[in-house]
């Protein structure tokens, strides 16, 4: 076959010499004879198939990108506009998503440098532990209003094994979906905050020789959607049939939050820290009590304690990253009625602004209110139905009011519940 010496090759292109381009990419034999082409024609073609199909090269990854959301700080600093004190939760929380925002701004390193030096980030999910009405809800709804990504929030009491009656698991990504209309790149980035995963929980004791569908079925069936896989999830939710065609979503890079008020874990790690005793020198119910109530029992959970209430090991191991919240003093439900963006006096405030009534609290109302729902006992949940109970009357007669103006003090709450 007829060869040419590096100084006679010639572009079959523009016919140039290699002597005055440089160098030259080799081809097959065309009619006898090597193809050549050079560095410029080369470019040409480039730009050429370009313009002409929309192919662009795939740009390398920057090797540091910088992450445009706000940061740890920022985001604990607008938690607090919202949620009242639980500075660790926050803190937690403050964290998780901002790490879980630099996993998603650099997933483009899978192909690039960082897929040779075997750096890869991996997604920390995050389980809140505290009684209700401390705020676990309240926090992911607030982080929902502060970052720039999707989230939704799911309850897990409705969840049920694959195959019987109920949600299946896959019905908290059809809920993601639904955020973002159908972008299913967009959900594949977001949040999914499970609510009262507690309720989940093997049930103990129970003698039943029926599956637990709606417990350790439904601990399994998660296993793999937090720990990321591909799964294919129905586009209107419901049960998924062989014939019906589904969105496939891989939640490799979904940040799962978990919350449950887990009632009677204390029990489980107060008898394993020893503050249960027998004998003569055993402490007297009284006495636990005050050692119970100079900590929380919950800051210092560990995974036995989670098994032994419930929760099988491989579920629990999904959710590395712990967040106690405690329960709430009169102090912190009395600075809920008022500081948060969205607190219940401004709220009320603005029902009688409807009617043209300035309606004002006094200190020591707010201290009274505060008072009656720590009586309550559900934290911040008792606030509402203790104002609602001193608030009827007002607002039942609110525009036979021809001061326009309506002041709370505590003998009017006090006379709301004589």
């Amino acid at each position: 076959m007829p060869t040419a010496s590096p100084s006679q090759a010639r572009c079959s292109f523009c016919g140039r010499f290699q002597s005055e381009t440089g160098r030259m990419a080799q081809g097959g034999p065309r009619g006898g004879y090597l193809s050549f082409i050079c560095q410029i024609c080369s470019g040409d073609a480039r730009k050429f198939f370009e313009n002409n199909t929309g192919l662009k090269p795939k740009a390398k990854p920057d090797r540091i990108r910088k992450v445009t959301g706000p940061d740890a700080v920022e985001i604990k600093r607008r938690l607090d506009q919202y949620v009242v004190g639980q500075e660790q939760a926050k803190v937690v929380l403050s964290v998780a998503v901002t790490n879980h925002q630099k996993r998603i701004q650099t997933s483009s390193f899978e192909e690039g440098d960082d897929a040779q030096s075997g750096v890869e980030l991996d997604k920390s999910n995050v389980l809140l532990l505290g009684p209700t009405g401390v705020g676990k809800t309240a926090l992911v709804q607030a982080l929902a209003e502060i970052v720039e990504l999707p989230l939704a929030i799911g309850d897990a009491t409705t969840l049920t094994e694959a195959g019987y009656v109920g949600d299946d698991v896959e019905n908290l990504l059809v809920r993601l979906l639904q955020k973002t209309d159908g972008d299913v790149a967009l959900a594949e980035k977001g949040i999914i905050f499970i609510d009262e995963i507690d309720k989940i929980a093997a049930s103990r004791g129970n003698v039943s020789i029926t599956r637990d569908v709606s417990g350790v079925g439904v601990q399994q069936g998660l296993l793999k959607l937090l720990e990321g896989t591909i799964t294919n999830v129905p586009p209107e939710g419901g049960r998924k049939h062989p014939e019906q065609k589904c969105i496939p979503v891989n939640t490799k890079n979904i940040l799962f939050i978990c919350g449950g008020a887990f009632g009677g874990l204390e029990e489980i790690v107060s008898r394993r820290l020893g503050r249960r005793q027998i004998g003569f020198a055993a402490e007297t119910d009284s006495a636990m009590t005050d050692l119970a109530s100079r900590g929380n029992p919950l800051a210092q959970v560990k995974l036995e304690d989670l098994v032994q209430f419930g929760m099988i090991p491989e579920f629990v191991g999904r959710l590395p990253v712990v967040a106690t919240l405690q329960a709430l003093d009169e102090d912190a439900l009395r600075r809920i009625l008022v500081e948060p963006k969205n607190s219940l006096i401004r709220q009320y405030q603005k029902l009688f602004e409807f009617d043209g009534v300035e309606l004002e609290f006094r200190l020591d109302a707010l201290t009274e209110i505060a008072r009656k729902a720590k009586a309550v006992g559900t934290n911040a949940r008792g606030l509402r139905s203790v104002v609602e109970k001193v608030m009827l009357p007002l607002m039942f007669r609110v525009r036979e009011n021809k001061n326009r103006r309506c002041i709370v003090d505590a003998a009017t709450v006090k006379r709301a519940f004589a």
